[in-house]
């Protein structure tokens, strides 16, 4: 810009004026999708906010004015400022209020929000103007203008990343805690939530309150800075009522951990729950539910009945019924709501303990899935693409990360190629690339080999974990190698075998190979259509095969 001015004053023509307001810079400053306002300490500021940002991450708080812990570019997009497009905005911070309202907008359902400390809004960008003039005006500078904005962005914190879990805690807002007690416990909340390091690559947390019906008072996905979380557990009001444990654990179990609602894939799912006295319904039930869903329950008991209070209690194991294991891990004591320090340390240890989280490990998010796939020259090119598209069917069902689910893939005819080891890919997406990226070989067909091929290749070099091991073999005829023992040996190896037959398959060979009972692990079509027939079995089978002893 500074050569162009001079140019344009040696002409003696134009000169462009200068219009930063405050300190608003005259190129937009690039955000990401989930920059909010609270980010930024100027009065003003020009943004860029990039395209296709995911309407369903957005956090957006009010409607027209935005409390400060919005998204920039959810609230542009909600207010029509900007499509998913992206583009500049211009900010404008204003001053907090009550009563954020709720709307629809663009796509966008902004959310209610009683109080907050600030707030902003969104506006198109204007054009900087082109004045005539004989003499130039002093013209911001670019960099400067930037730099003056990156000195005031707030750096983020990102949180303790040696406690990566989500977690839900379930406030006892009871008639039986009481409104005093009520606040000492979002106050030791409060201080927990610090010591854990809450932060976008830390822990994250929401709040459920206990009561007469449970009330989910914000997600995971809502905040992830700790002044944030702090600011909005002390905004959780009391609602008295009955101490209905239970319905609020099944209602957290069903709608809280969401992708939607900020669940992230491959973290621990945990719940911990604040009883003060005892719950006033059963909770056996929604316990179960909740550690077949994959959530670690803990348990936080206050003030234990009374001896004389105990005839008032339906169910005095409500505490061993309610956590993830019995094993006094998942279950901790205080005797008050008073003098509590010494219990945020211990208690924070515990929910940062990921290898002691023993209900997270779900059938979806901790198994090594290995495929066997027949390369051989009766399967035909057509029907390989029918194959990959079982295959990727299966895979979509499953979790994939690096502390999660693993897929390794094997193609053989009378040779083997490793097409997919476990550690190639730790996302769904870049997996099934590569499972519809494998090219067809063509030749005879060993499948014996491919089995001990895959023991050696795929799980000797896999580090020994807390993951069932299985094996899926996909052939269409008879193999012409020994297949039993291979298959066998496997086993031996606590590796489950799956076979799927089809067209001249033989059934003995099928069920020769799979694991017991032969019937549930065994499979046959006709035709390579058929094929999708079995993925349902054979991923419900890898669940039920995954809760069974080994």
């Amino acid at each position: 810009m500074s050569i162009l001015s001079t140019v344009l004053f040696a002409l003696g023509i134009l000169s462009l004026a200068s219009t930063a307001v405050g300190s608003e810079a005259n190129s937009p400053v690039p955000i990401s999708c989930a920059t909010r306002g609270a980010d930024f300490t100027d009065e003003t500021a020009l943004v860029e906010c990039p395209s296709d940002c995911p309407l369903w991450q957005f956090s957006v708080f009010g409607s027209g004015v935005y409390a400060s812990v919005s998204s920039i570019c959810g609230s542009a997009i909600h207010r029509g400022v900007i499509s998913t497009a992206g583009g500049p905005v211009r900010i404008q911070k204003l001053s907090g209020q009550e009563n954020y309202l709720s709307s629809y907008g663009h796509g966008i359902k902004s959310q209610t929000l009683s109080r907050w400390i600030s707030s902003f809004s969104v506006s198109r960008a204007q054009t900087i103007p082109i004045e005539v003039s004989g003499q130039p005006k002093a013209t911001a500078l670019p960099n400067s203008a930037k730099k003056t904005v990156k000195k005031n962005v707030k750096k983020a914190n990102n949180g303790n990343k040696d406690c990566k879990v989500d977690i839900a805690f379930l406030l006892d807002g009871s008639y039986n805690i009481g409104r005093r007690r009520f606040n000492l416990q979002k106050n030791f909340i409060s201080k927990l939530a610090l010591m854990l390091g809450i932060g976008p690559e830390g822990p994250h947390l929401g709040i459920v309150q206990v009561s007469e019906n449970p009330k989910t008072e914000f997600y995971l996905k809502n905040f992830t800075q700790p002044k944030d979380v702090v600011f909005a557990i002390k905004e959780v009001a009391f609602r008295g009522g009955n101490t209905n444990t239970g319905k609020a654990l099944r209602h957290t179990a069903e709608t809280f951990f969401t992708p939607e609602n900020g669940a992230r894939r491959g973290f621990p799912r945990v719940t911990v729950m604040f009883v003060d006295g005892w719950p006033s319904d059963d909770i056996e039930e929604a316990a179960t539910v909740a550690r077949e869903s994959g959530i670690n329950v803990f348990l936080v008991s206050v003030a234990k009945p009374a001896p004389e209070e105990l005839g008032m209690v339906q169910d005095r194991g409500f505490v061993q019924k309610a956590v993830c294991k019995d094993n006094n891990s998942f279950s901790y004591n205080m005797p008050s709501w008073f003098s509590t320090t010494k219990f945020l340390k211990p208690l924070a240890q515990r929910l940062c303990a990921e290898e002691q989280m023993l209900c997270s490990k779900t059938c979806y998010n901790s198994v090594n899935i290995a495929f066997l796939i027949d390369g051989s020259s009766s399967v035909g090119d057509n029907n390989f693409r029918l194959v990959l598209d079982f295959i990727a069917n299966i895979v979509d069902a499953f979790e994939i990360s690096d502390i999660g689910s693993k897929i390794g893939a094997v193609q053989f005819t009378y040779d083997q190629k490793k097409e997919i080891g476990f550690h190639d890919y730790t996302t769904k997406e870049d997996t099934l690339a590569a499972v519809r990226g494998i090219r067809y070989m063509s030749g005879g067909t060993a499948t014996g080999e491919a089995i001990s091929y895959a023991v050696s290749n795929l799980y000797n070099p896999l580090k020994r974990g807390t993951n069932r091991n299985f094996i899926v073999i996909i052939t269409d005829g008879q193999s012409y190698d020994e297949i039993r023992g291979p298959a066998v040996s496997a086993q031996k190896e606590g590796i489950t075998v799956y076979s799927v037959g089809v067209a001249w398959a033989p059934m003995e060979d099928l069920k020769a190979m799979a694991s017991e009972p032969k019937e549930s692990h065994a499979f046959f079509t006709r035709e390579f259509t058929g094929l999708h027939q079995f993925e349902q079995p054979i991923i419900k089978g890898i669940c039920r095969d995954f809760t069974a002893p080994h």
